[in-house]
């Protein structure tokens, strides 16, 4: 059994908001794995499913972000969860839009949703982390004001492609586990510094001719 955590806040006027994309993703979640329907549990909406023999639930808690951990702590007592099976995906502000990460464990990172699972989890650190890159927010912008806002149109098409390439990231937490899908689908760090060296070494030979000219 696996438990697939959405952060977000409840209520329309936060559907499309940035906060909400952990939401988006368990939306998403919910109709590719053929879930059935949604039911007010501890606190969550949560739906079970099945996917490669094995029992999914998904979970959007609905005690606003800075409580999330309410509802996640009452679910892992209550099905006896360890903490290694707990996936939970969130929107990161230190990720540009659209950028998705995949991490193993971690401290909560500023992040309230995150913080308030670890601790109705008693500090445990130890479950899967699904970070959506939602950018930093413009100048003048307090955080508040940035994750409350809805995407414009050019973000919300990155926010939509992410979603997309989740769900096969996700689907291979639940079969394979959170290293194997680290491998397969973080962006690849290795072939941006190869990239960058290219840059550098472009800009070297350019100065070098412009000297010799």
């Amino acid at each position: 059994m696996k438990i697939f955590v959405g952060l977000g806040n409840p209520g329309e006027e936060y559907s499309k908001t940035k906060h909400n994309v952990g939401f988006m993703l368990a939306d998403k979640l919910f109709f590719e794995l053929g879930a059935e329907s949604w039911r007010e549990k501890f606190n969550a909406l949560v739906a079970e499913t099945f996917f490669d023999g094995e029992k999914i639930f998904l979970v959007k808690p609905q005690t606003f972000m800075n409580l999330s951990g309410e509802a996640v702590g009452v679910l892992t007592d209550f099905y006896k969860l360890p903490t290694e099976n707990l996936i939970v995906a969130h929107d990161d502000m230190d990720l540009p839009v659209g950028m998705i990460r995949l991490r193993p464990k971690g401290s909560g990172g500023g992040h309230h949703g995150i913080e308030s699972i670890i601790q109705h989890l008693g500090g445990e650190k130890n479950f899967s982390r699904v970070r959506i890159g939602i950018g930093r927010p413009p100048q003048n912008w307090s955080v508040n004001n940035h994750v409350l806002s809805p995407f414009n149109s050019e973000d919300a098409e990155k926010i939509s492609v992410a979603i997309d390439e989740l769900v096969p990231a996700v689907k291979s937490i639940f079969q394979n586990g959170i290293d194997y899908a680290m491998n397969k689908f973080n962006p690849r760090k290795v072939k941006q510094e190869k990239n960058s060296e290219s840059e550098i070494f472009s800009a070297e030979n350019s100065e070098r001719l412009n000297e010799n000219s």
